[in-house]
């Protein structure tokens, strides 16, 4: 193709690839859905119809709902429904794969820039997931910092003309990723300081004015909530709240151990959904040591550099690499990746845009390596930084292609009991219905709100209601039903409380769910 040499024509095939590959999930509604990624879509629902302008999700009071703004266009067109919602988050990781591109080839080279392209656009479940699903915040905030970092590249380079535009673009992207999602903030502030590098005394007057207001407009939708939020709903507070755990299983041998052994080979793609075998774990053993290589590498590479031009690669990297430590160092102070490191390790996925200077160091031995002029010593490391690569690549795609022709089987068959569910409750007429979380608000997207959810928990009393208006609608609600997964404590309680009349009261049997429409409500906390 015109314009493109054989390394950026080499890395549009494979991203293309990873996009199609994405694509084909995302029609077939893999991974499957949940009730958080459900709320998205609910808040997305109401943005559509004019009802709410949510500017955190539904009763989690820190991840900003811009990507229920993104999808909410394309459901005014179309109507709820899994793949119109997962479309536009689609579209970011498209957005991502140019954008890492870009930055890997100004930063490192271009054949170098195709192979952190193709290791992105393979998949384990656990990557896609934060790639295609509407969860909330991840796959905006890599795009902003990208783009933040190119911005500090073309200013460095005098490439850019506008400047003082792009550092007020600049703080608009980080005050927009500050509001979308917290887990960017490492990111943020390395990035802010290769921009202060990068400008240095021209920050002091009409272009530092502007990033501080494009910064203040950016997150000027958290500031607003949380000044009329109530006591201890502010987003620090909520923050403080969730990322707490039980003191006696979060030591850190344990933190280490789910930080380093399963997060990072679980966010690197690594590893299935289920867990890493010991076997997988080398990458984190490794990852360590190639941020403390790359950073040296970069150190190096600044100091025999000439001007500011040449110098700002490796600012960049050293961002990149100091963005990664923050972020794995945030990681495992939490108690969260002792606790539960599977369900985790999402907390990571950042970690995507330090890939192109955490493998630097290993693409230079490779080169070096290849030199007829390279001594024995020289060849033996560059043979071993190739195996490295060779088994990352090798082992991503194994697991890319057990999860795309076994792994995702499970989801799909979920998603028809679920959806056959749906029709089962709404074909029977009920629109009022009790259930358990991972069931209601997935029920109401399914229906797109003709059948309302309020959240019970196991002992079939009041559980996490996100949206408030579906619990008081049940509370007035003169017959609701029930449905709940077979077997689960919340079946069996209320059996007990329905006695000789739970058979009677039972609809029907579909799916996995039990679906109870008892002639008297029963409201144990009442």
């Amino acid at each position: 193709m015109r314009g493109l040499d054989r390394a950026a024509f080499v890395a549009l095939l494979l991203g293309l690839a990873g996009i199609g590959y994405r694509l084909f999930l995302v029609l077939d509604t893999v991974p499957v859905a949940n009730s958080d990624e459900a709320t998205f879509g609910l808040a997305a629902l109401h943005i559509a119809q004019g009802r709410e302008h949510p500017i955190f999700l539904y009763g989690q009071h820190y991840m900003g709902t811009l990507q229920s703004y993104l999808a909410a266009p394309l459901i005014a067109v179309t109507g709820p429904s899994w793949p119109v919602l997962r479309l536009p988050v689609l579209a970011l990781y498209a957005l991502f794969l140019w954008l890492i591109h870009r930055l890997t080839r100004r930063i490192g080279s271009p054949w170098f820039a195709t192979l952190v392209v193709g290791l992105l656009a393979l998949g384990s479940e656990r990557v896609v997931r934060d790639q295609v699903t509407t969860v909330g915040g991840r796959p905006e905030v890599k795009v902003a910092v990208l783009v933040m970092l190119l911005i500090v590249l073309g200013l460095a380079q005098r490439t850019v003309r506008r400047r003082w535009l792009a550092v007020g673009g600049f703080g608009l992207l980080a005050g927009l990723a500050l509001w979308s999602d917290w887990l960017i903030v490492p990111y943020l502030a390395t990035a802010g300081l290769a921009l202060v590098w990068a400008m240095r005394r021209e920050l002091i007057g009409g272009a530092g004015l502007l990033l501080v207001a494009g910064f203040t407009v950016g997150v000027a939708p958290m500031i607003r909530d949380n000044l009329v939020a109530g006591p201890g709903q502010d987003s620090l507070s909520v923050l403080r709240s969730i990322s707490g755990g039980t003191a006696a299983a979060a030591s850190w041998p344990r933190r280490l151990d789910g930080g380093l052994l399963e997060g990072v080979p679980l966010a690197t793609g690594l590893c299935p959904l289920t867990g890493c075998a010991r076997w997988q774990a080398w990458f984190g053993l490794l990852y360590p040591v190639l941020l403390v290589v790359a950073a040296v590498v970069a150190v190096v590479a600044y100091r025999r550099a000439g001007g500011r031009g040449e110098r700002v690669a490796p600012v960049v990297q050293l961002a990149l690499v100091a963005g990664a430590a923050l972020t794995l160092l945030s990681y495992v102070r939490s108690p969260l990746a002792a606790t539960d490191p599977l369900g985790n390790a999402r907390y990571l996925s950042v970690l995507q845009l330090s890939l192109p200077a955490v493998l630097w160091p290993l693409w230079l031995a490779v080169v070096a390596g290849w030199r007829r002029t390279a001594r024995a010593a020289t060849r033996l490391v560059g043979a071993l930084s190739a195996a490295v690569l060779a088994a990352l690549a090798a082992t991503s795609l194994v697991v890319t292609v057990l999860f795309a022709t076994v792994g995702a089987a499970p989801g799909r068959r979920e998603e028809r009991q679920a959806r056959a569910m749906a029709a089962m409750v709404r074909a029977a007429g009920l629109r009022e219905v009790y259930g358990e979380y991972w069931t209601c608000n997935r029920l109401v997207f399914d229906t797109a709100e003709e059948v309302v959810c309020g959240v019970l928990d196991e002992n079939l009393r009041p559980g996490l209601n996100r949206y408030s208006a579906y619990w008081s609608r049940l509370a007035a609600a003169a017959r609701p039903g029930y449905v709940l997964v077979v077997g689960t404590p919340a079946d069996r309680r209320l059996r007990e409380l329905l006695g000789d009349r739970a058979d009677e009261a039972l609809l029907a049997d579909v799916g996995g769910y039990r679906v109870y429409h008892p002639a008297t409500p029963v409201r144990p906390w009442r």
